[in-house]
């Protein structure tokens, strides 16, 4: 049984009948997510998507009637008012709770309604003659959650972390009696179900630790009060107050349903709700207070208590209509929990039995169990890809290539960093090394030192189909498994139909995905081996639009002179690039050094010039404003009304050309390790110069062309087209394929050049630059060629004596010394 064979509707049915509402799931998702065409959105756990109905039934809601301040008295307050409270009710009951139990608080979000508890939290600091407050939280928490310890340390409360296996190896066997002497305010906090690797956690642990039955209230005297981060639980799970009565429980609504997303709220226990501080009081929070003394009287509903100002009321509305549209969709909660842990379920088999064709696994899943039931597992699943020799295949990268092939994922460690480093082996000293060596919260660096930094997550909603699985697998299979693919029979044990009992006896046979390129011939020894030589100089005068080439080409302080010395941005001043605007290749700068003229050409436009001296520009009276490049601050010097006009013509949307302002200084992150001082750059986006080798172009164009079997699009194979493709400035000749990622150093001419990394590419080297074209090849050539890894090029930064700028010139024909790394 092959991999194609088990990545079937038919055998995911055999396996989990519980698949979708009743009628036909299909004309579900076309008549009510018909904009998912064509897209593999696996990136629920994060934000869910809406259905049409639920807008449209909104929309016509709020046009059809006026809502008015709720604080105001007025019909169109009351009618605000009165729809509010019956969202609060409906919010209770789809908890199975009532208002008589639970109060619910509108907030801006999960992260809000945590961070209200953080200040509202009954705090006693630590005294010598008395033991103060505890807030303990499981390591496999929410950044959100971890970060009520800021506000807790600061009023000298203990933080206590605890790992999830403490939680019940260290419990007492019976409850603790209550101590009435001892009424200490306790916090502790955890989640229904992890963000990161989709366990769930025992909801009996809210119990637990009310009864000060489990570790850490079992050996700390106080009142012990639970906090249950359920953001992640209700998205595709029922919860059950009367099961689990935490005493907070923090939502965002924006997960359960995919609108609207700004829009959270703080489940508060009523009988904890007392014990409450509040301090800053905000309109409509107070019952009375006087502004000539210090006196206020809070509001007695706790609702309007802690609500400080007037809520998001039209939001508030749109969540009646959330729960109409997700009710009628699904039937009710158990549904969904059924069929998307199914997906998840089948998708986990798959992953985890994938094996290249030496019988090494293509994947490191990072979960506590199997996959064996919706009660202790959810619809998510993090892993990382490995190449044929073990190695890490850099989330980065197959984010890259999942975009390409409109794959939705997420990467990184998804705000959770205790479970990431739980389950990658990262250690505290590690994650500070790694912080050190340039790597933050939220950034593409996914590997140091050869180790992950994160992980690849995917997660299903309740819309979710058995498609997005396929494919998603497919993706996987055909980009980064080497062939043949294989599956690990033993986990395929729980995939084949307890009825066929032979096919398992059968084995696993190998299926043909894509063969790396071998050269025809035998490269020539080192001895005989071409001179390394500069064939290609180019320049990108406009970040983003198309090349000039040069023969000889001065070098300025921030590399090759006007590199990227403009750039486009939209009309709310954001950076435009090929990926947002394929058509910007079209347009053809050309910098004429005589003249001092920087033209602009493109099909069916008159050619424009522009002065390129700065001087020249700010005499104009442009504003300095500040964009952004790469995440980087840049402050920028505007271009001018003709500018503007021929781009927004062309483009057809509202655009502006603006240039790096000649004050302003922008250097390059990663600092090359023994550079005296870090590089200038102009608009680019890492480094001052991108080289690349023909001989590894000439691999790519070579298995390009063998995998569309012969070629329906010969311009597509040509090897300049390849060239332009990939955007470098500078082409060398000479070398085996990908030689240049072992130098440290090189020179050209008379210029030293220090190798400052590789370059990982995007979606964007499938535009044909002639044309504005798209095509998957060039990306997944590259992947196949590089076992999963899309980097090509390296980055070059230019030394000089003193940083200064240079008087150097390169020169097409130069003689290239390179010098590798020393081991």
């Amino acid at each position: 049984m092959d991999f194609h064979k088990l990545n079937t509707f038919g055998v995911f049915q055999r396996v989990w009948p519980h698949y979708g509402y009743g009628g036909n799931f299909e004309d579900l998702r076309e008549r009510e997510f018909q904009r998912m065409t064509g897209v593999i959105y696996l990136d629920h756990a994060a934000a869910t998507l809406h259905p049409d109905s639920l807008l449209r039934d909104y929309f016509k809601d709020i046009s059809s009637n006026v809502y008015g301040n709720p604080h105001s008295h007025s019909p169109s307050s009351r009618l605000t008012h009165d729809t509010v409270e019956r969202v609060r009710y409906r919010i209770l009951q789809h908890f199975n709770s009532s208002p008589e139990e639970y109060s619910v608080i509108f907030t801006s979000g999960c992260t809000a309604a945590l961070k209200l508890v953080a200040e509202i939290f009954p705090w006693s600091a630590q005294r010598e003659e008395e033991t103060g407050s505890y807030f303990s939280y499981l390591t496999d928490n929410h950044t959100s959650v971890v970060g009520i310890r800021g506000q807790a340390s600061a009023l000298g409360v203990v933080a206590l972390p605890v790992l999830p296996e403490e939680v019940e190896n260290k419990e007492k066997v019976e409850s603790q009696d209550e101590d009435a002497l001892n009424q200490t305010a306790h916090l502790f906090c955890y989640p229904a179900q992890s963000n990161f690797s989709g366990r769930k956690y025992p909801l009996s642990y809210v119990r637990g630790i009310q009864t000060r039955r489990l570790y850490p209230a079992c050996d700390h005297r106080g009142r012990w009060f639970v906090l249950l981060d359920a953001a992640s639980h209700v998205s595709c799970s029922p919860l059950d107050l009367q099961d689990c009565p935490a005493d907070f429980i923090p939502i965002s609504f924006y997960k359960m349903f995919g609108f609207p997303t700004g829009l959270g709220a703080l489940l508060v226990r009523n009988s904890t709700a007392g014990r409450l501080k509040k301090t800053y009081f905000g309109g409509g929070t107070a019952a009375a207070y006087l502004t000539s003394e210090d006196y206020y009287v809070e509001a007695a509903n706790v609702s309007d208590r802690f609500e400080d100002g007037t809520i998001s009321f039209l939001d508030i509305v749109a969540l009646n209509h959330g729960f109409e549209s997700l009710y009628r969709i699904t039937g009710n909660m158990h549904n969904i929990q059924l069929h998307t842990f199914g997906l998840a379920r089948y998708t986990f088999m798959l992953l985890s039995g994938l094996c290249h064709g030496n019988g090494r696994p293509a994947a490191q899943i990072y979960a506590d169990g199997h996959f064996d039931s919706p009660v202790t597992q959810g619809p998510i699943l993090s892993f990382n890809l490995l190449d044929s020799n073990g190695k890490i295949i850099g989330y980065s990268q197959v984010d890259r290539m999942a975009s390409l092939y409109n794959i939705h994922v997420r990467t990184g460690c998804f705000c959770n960093t205790g479970a990431c480093q739980a389950f990658i082996g990262i250690t505290n000293q590690q994650m500070k090394r790694n912080l050190q060596a340039g790597h933050v919260c939220g950034d593409n660096v996914d590997l140091v030192n050869g180790q992950p930094t994160g992980s690849v997550r995917v997660s299903f909603g309740y819309m979710s189909t058995f498609e997005d699985c396929q494919k998603f697998l497919s993706f996987v299979a055909d980009c980064f498994v080497e062939k043949p693919v294989t599956v690990d029979p033993d986990r395929l044990q729980g995939l084949l139909p307890v009825s066929a009992p032979s096919e398992k006896s059968n084995g696993v046979s190998s299926i043909k995905v894509f063969q790396r390129e071998e050269p025809v011939e035998q490269r020539e020894s080192d001895s005989h081996r071409e001179a390394y030589t500069l064939t290609n100089i180019y320049i990108y005068p406009v970040k983003s639009c198309g090349a000039y080439e040069v023969h000889n080409w001065p070098v300025g302080p921030q590399g090759l002179l006007y590199d990227r010395g403009w750039m486009v941005v939209n009309g709310n001043g954001v950076c435009l690039n090929q990926k947002r605007e394929p058509r910007l290749c079209l347009i053809r700068p050309r910098v004429h050094l005589p003249s001092n003229k920087l033209m602009l050409q493109a099909p069916g436009m008159d050619t424009i010039s522009i002065p390129l001296e700065n001087d020249i520009l700010l005499h104009t009276g442009s504003a300095v404003s500040q964009s952004k490049v790469c995440g980087d601050r840049v402050e920028t010097v505007d271009c001018g009304g003709e500018a503007a006009s021929w781009l927004s013509d062309f483009l057809g949307q509202p655009c502006r050309l603006i240039r790096q302002s000649p004050d302003f200084t922008r250097e390059m992150k990663k600092r090359p390790c023994d550079a005296a001082s870090s590089p200038s750059l102009s608009l680019v986006n890492e480094a001052q110069y991108l080289m690349i080798n023909l001989a590894s172009v000439k691999l790519i164009q070579s298995l390009m062309s063998s995998r569309r079997g012969g070629c329906e699009d010969e311009e597509l194979l040509d090897s300049q087209n390849v060239i332009r493709r990939f955007r470098a400035n500078l082409v060398i000749t000479g070398g085996e394929p990908f030689e240049e990622d072992n130098w440290s150093h090189l020179i050209i001419g008379s210029t030293r050049f220090v190798v400052a990394g590789q370059c990982g590419r995007c979606q964007m080297v499938g535009i044909d630059q002639d044309t504005g074209a798209k095509s998957k090849e060039p990306l997944m050539s590259l992947s196949a060629l590089r076992g999963g890894k899309v980097t090509f090029g390296v980055y070059l930064s230019h030394e000089t004596p003193d940083g200064s700028a240079t008087a150097n010139v390169l020169s097409v024909g130069s003689v290239i010394q390179p010098e590798p790394h020393r081991h």
